[in-house]
């Protein structure tokens, strides 16, 4: 583990990072397969680093303890350090962590969303060429997806089936509310969106499109039958638009008058809609704006069309906080056999970088990629569907993306 005091930190204000040239980054290590993962992603990291500034950069990595490994050693699922590290340095990284079983946290990676108010799931989706995928035309699929992080199904509001707590509630529901009934002995769970959640998000994603140039924004939602939770999330995010990018972004129905000013069209889709363009007319979205849980299923459908969560990243983004992390879980029947996919970590440490601002890094460690898999140098779950493919371990497959560099 490097000494931290060998770098510096990240510094945040004004809605900007000010990153120096030798930052340092905290990374946990993760569960199962987090081990091999890690290990193989670091690999590529500190050479795209060097590679990419010539060695006038580099990254000290400070080791955080969550998950399994932080329970042996102190008791704690996530310890409190772990919290004011991420707090301290800001942006990190993150293998899979194992859920606990039985009381305590339900998830760790829920924890850390809720405690820093990481607010925004971020699942880019794009295609590398030679990737084996079940789609015909993979490489039409490009979308950037922003999904609300800690609202809707995520605020783990619900009451157990035969609970008095059930029943009180149910009773309140019913007789005070004059809600609708419902059965006795339900199971109840409380969906709430703000106005204040939604919006953040919306901006965000209205954000990244203009910042990246994509040319429009999708608000996907429920609203034709929860009209005033996801209903209110389409209107919410369309009133923002309005408000806060006024000029910039045009709303669907109003590009042909718009002109060539107009930067970013802001459209809404019904969720189960969305679910067949994406694979039917895939090329006509690139920011998808969620609530919750449509864009939990969204994100994991959209990532089966290029390869799989094997080459998935993710990210947690907050306002000066941010963390980024494998999509898949720990998979401990292979873990430190040197034989998962490290390409979820990877590719989310390409996000990681571009966050930074380190766009230079994350090009090179994309091409190592592209370029490992076009010599079909590759893990097994990759190996196993392609013609000619060459299965490689972990610790293998890092080497060859390090080669590719460029």
């Amino acid at each position: 583990m490097a000494d931290a005091t060998q770098g510096a930190l990240i510094t945040y204000a004004d809605g900007r990072y000010t990153v120096p040239d030798v930052p340092v980054l905290p990374f946990i290590e993760g569960d199962g397969t987090g081990r091999d993962i890690w290990k193989a992603s670091r690999k590529v990291f500190d050479a795209a680093v060097a590679k990419a500034s010539g060695g006038k950069r580099r990254v000290v990595w400070k080791e955080m303890l969550a998950g399994e490994k932080a329970f042996n050693a102190t008791g704690n699922w996530l310890p409190d350090a772990t919290i004011e590290d991420i707090k301290r340095y800001r942006v990190g990284i993150k293998g899979p962590l194992t859920t606990p079983v039985g009381g305590g946290i339900r998830s760790l990676n829920v924890a850390l969303r809720q405690i820093l108010d990481l607010y925004a799931c971020v699942r880019p989706v794009r295609y590398i060429a030679g990737v084996p995928s079940p789609m015909k035309r993979p490489q039409d699929l490009d979308v950037v997806i922003f999904r609300e992080n800690t609202e809707d199904v995520y605020a783990g509001i619900e009451f157990a089936a035969g609970t008095s707590e059930a029943k009180r509630l149910r009773d309140f529901l019913m007789n005070e509310l004059k809600s609708k009934p419902i059965r006795e002995g339900s199971a109840i769970g409380i969906k709430p969106m703000s106005q204040f959640g939604s919006q953040r998000l919306v901006r965000r994603a209205i954000q990244h499109a203009l910042d990246k140039q994509r040319s429009s924004v999708t608000l996907v939602h429920k609203g034709n039958i929860q009209k005033f939770t996801e209903g209110a999330f389409r209107d919410w995010g369309y009133q923002l638009a309005k408000a806060e990018f006024a000029g910039r972004v045009v709303a669907e129905e109003e590009v042909p008058a718009a002109g060539p000013g107009a930067k970013v069209v802001i459209k809404d889709r019904i969720a189960d809609s969305v679910f067949q363009q994406v694979l039917l007319r895939p090329k006509e979205y690139a920011v998808l704006a969620t609530p919750n849980l449509n864009g939990d299923y969204l994100s994991d459908a959209c990532a089966a069309q290029v390869g799989g969560l094997g080459m998935a990243p993710g990210a947690n983004i907050g306002d000066g906080y941010a963390v980024f992390e494998a999509t898949h879980g720990t998979a401990p029947k292979y873990a430190d056999q040197d034989k998962i996919n490290p390409g979820s970590l990877i590719l989310s440490g390409v996000m990681m970088f571009e966050h930074i601002g380190w766009d230079d890094v994350a090009a090179a460690i994309v091409k190592g990629i592209a370029g490992a898999i076009a010599a079909k140098q590759v893990t097994y779950d990759l190996a196993r569907q392609m013609d000619g493919a060459t299965e490689v371990p972990t610790s293998v497959f890092a080497d060859r993306i390090v080669e590719y560099l460029g």
